[in-house]
C-alpha cells in the first residue's frame, strides 16, 4: 500500500483515491533565466511520483503551469530591451529542452499566466465580494485574520510569519503579512485592464486559478520544493478553499534543497548550477540518478565527485543492459520464464516496497544494483529473461532511459575495426597484440575497458 508523507498533517498517510484519474499540480518555474539543478530535482522526482502512479494504473492528470510575468522577467526586458513575453518564451524553450534530456515526461498542460488573465481578475472579484480580499488604490490584498486555518501548511504562527515573508510593503494594509492579488502597475510595466485599474496579478493567486480551472475544487497532489511552503503554497491553499469552500489538495508533496557546501543553493548566494552547464560535461542520465540517489525530502549534497560516481554507476547500468540483451538474443522467444525465482523475487519486493514507502528511491537504486549482481551469476537462459524484464521495469519507473549520450556516438569503421581486432586477440590470448591495440585507441582519446559484460568504451577528453 503506497504511503506518502503529507506536509499538510507532517505524518506518512495511506495514499487512498476513489478514482483511476490522479489530479497533481506541480509548481513551474519563472523563466527568466536557465534552468538550474534545484529545478532538475523538483521535476526528476515528480516525474517518478507520476511514472509509479501510471504503473500502478492511474491516469495522472498532471498541470504544470510557468509564471511568464514576474518582477524579475520585466527587470530582464528592459536590460535587454524586449518584450517580457520574448524573455519568458525563451527561457520556457530552455526549460524543455533540459527536460527532455533528463527524460522528464511532459505534463498534460503547461498553462501560462499571461493566458489566464481574465480568469484571475474574476477570482479576485469573488474574493472581494466574500470579504476575503480589499483593493486599496489600485493593489487588491488578501486578508489573512478571514481566513482562520492560516498558517496550517506551515505550522507557523503569524510572529514566525513576518520574519522573510515575501510581502508588499503598504502601511494601509490591514495586517502587513497581507498578500498582494493584484499588483498595480509602474511606470514602464506590462499591464492589463482591471476593475481596480491598470496592472498585473501577484504571485500566488495564478497557482490558485490555474490548479482549479483544469484540475477542479479539489486537487489529488500539489507539490513543488520546501521553499514554496511559506508563504507561496500557505497562501495557495488560504485564497483557494475561501473561494470554494472545500480541501484545496489532499496531498502536499515536497522536495528537499540542493546543498552546495553545506549552503543551500540559490542564485542569490552565486551557487547554482546551470543543467546545460552540467550535462555538457555529464550524461543527463547520471544526473538523474544522483538526484534520485537520496529520499526526495532529504537535502541533497551536489559535487563534481558525486556527479562522476553516479557516472560510473550508469555506465554500469547501460553495459548490463546490453549484457543481458545480448544473453537473450539467442533464446527462444517461445521459452517462458520458469517458476518465479526466490532471489529475484525477493529484489522485485524490496524495490516496490521502497516506492511504497513515500517514494524512497535510494532504496530502489540499491535494488538495481542487487539485482545487476544476481545476474552476474545467472546462468539459466529463463533467469536471464527474467532478469532483464524486471531490470527494464526498474528503469521505466526510475525513467532511467538505457541509451547513453557515449552509445549514441557513431564510431568511425577505423575504430570498430580495431576494436573487434582487439577482442578475438583477447579470445586468442594474444595479450601483446591486445595492449598494442589499446594503445592506439588511447592515441586516439578512446580508453577501453575489459569487464565481466564486455568490453567498455569512455572517450577521453
Amino acid at each position: 500500500m503506497l504511503k506518502i508523507y503529507n506536509t499538510l498533517s507532517k505524518t506518512k498517510e495511506q495514499f487512498v483515491v476513489n478514482s483511476k484519474e490522479i489530479k497533481m499540480y506541480v509548481c513551474g518555474i519563472t523563466p527568466y533565466d536557465k534552468c538550474h539543478i534545484g529545478h532538475a530535482r523538483c521535476y526528476v522526482i515528480f516525474d517518478v511520483i507520476k511514472r509509479y502512479l501510471e504503473y500502478l494504473g492511474f491516469d495522472v492528470k498532471h498541470i504544470q503551469n510557468f509564471t511568464d510575468i514576474d518582477d524579475k522577467i520585466i527587470k530582464k526586458s528592459i536590460e535587454e530591451k524586449l518584450d517580457f513575453h520574448a524573455i519568458s518564451s525563451r527561457y520556457i524553450d530552455d526549460y524543455f529542452d533540459v527536460m527532455d534530456k533528463l527524460n522528464i515526461k511532459r505534463a498534460s498542460f503547461y498553462p501560462k499566466v499571461s493566458e489566464n488573465i481574465d480568469k484571475i481578475i474574476k477570482f479576485i472579484e469573488v474574493l472581494i465580494n466574500k470579504e476575503y480580499a480589499y483593493e486599496l488604490d489600485g493593489d487588491v490584498y488578501y486578508s489573512i485574520q478571514k481566513f482562520q486555518n492560516y498558517g496550517k501548511l506551515s505550522g507557523r504562527s503569524l510572529d514566525e510569519m513576518k520574519i522573510g515573508a515575501r510581502v508588499v510593503v503598504n502601511d494601509d494594509k490591514k495586517n502587513p503579512l497581507d498578500f498582494a492579488l493584484w499588483k498595480k502597475s509602474k511606470e514602464f510595466e506590462p499591464f492589463w485592464e482591471s476593475p481596480w485599474g491598470k496592472g498585473r496579478p501577484g504571485w500566488h493567486i495564478e497557482c490558485s486559478v490555474m490548479a482549479l480551472d483544469n484540475l477542479g475544487n479539489t486537487i489529488d497532489i500539489h507539490g513543488g520544493g520546501s521553499d514554496l511552503i511559506f508563504p507561496h503554497h500557505e497562501n495557495e491553499i488560504a485564497q483557494s478553499e475561501s473561494f470554494t469552500g472545500k480541501i484545496f489538495s489532499r496531498f502536499w508533496i515536497h522536495n528537499g534543497f540542493i546543498m552546495i557546501n553545506k549552503e543551500k543553493m540559490s542564485k542569490s548566494l552565486g551557487n547554482a548550477f546551470s543543467l546545460d552547464d552540467i550535462i555538457k560535461v555529464y550524461d543527463p542520465m547520471a544526473l538523474r540518478i544522483f538526484l534520485l540517489s537520496n529520499h526526495y525530502r532529504k537535502p541533497l549534497d551536489f559535487s563534481d565527485d558525486k556527479l562522476v560516481e553516479n557516472s560510473k554507476r550508469y555506465k554500469k547500468f547501460v553495459n548490463f543492459y546490453d549484457f543481458l540483451s545480448e544473453k537473450v538474443k539467442n533464446i527462444d522467444q517461445k521459452t517462458k520464464n520458469c517458476d518465479k525465482f526466490d532471489d529475484i523475487e525477493e529484489i522485485k519486493k524490496d524495490f516496490f516496497e521502497g516506492l511504497d514507502d513515500d517514494f524512497n528511491t535510494a532504496r530502489c537504486i540499491a535494488n538495481i544494483h542487487n539485482l545487476i549482481d544476481l545476474g552476474n551469476v545467472a546462468e539459466e537462459n529463463e533467469k536471464f529473461k527474467a532478469i532483464l524484464e524486471l531490470f527494464l521495469t526498474f528503469t521505466n519507473i526510475l525513467g532511467i532511459s538505457l541509451k547513453s549520450k557515449e552509445k549514441n556516438i557513431e564510431l568511425s569503421r577505423e575504430i570498430k575495426d580495431l576494436i573487434e581486432k582487439r577482442n578475438i586477440a583477447r579470445q586468442n590470448k594474444n595479450w601483446s597484440l591486445s595492449d598494442e591495440i589499446r594503445d592506439i585507441l588511447k592515441s586516439k582519446k578512446i580508453l577501453v575497458k575489459d569487464t565481466k559484460q564486455g568490453t567498455e568504451i569512455e572517450f577521453l577528453e
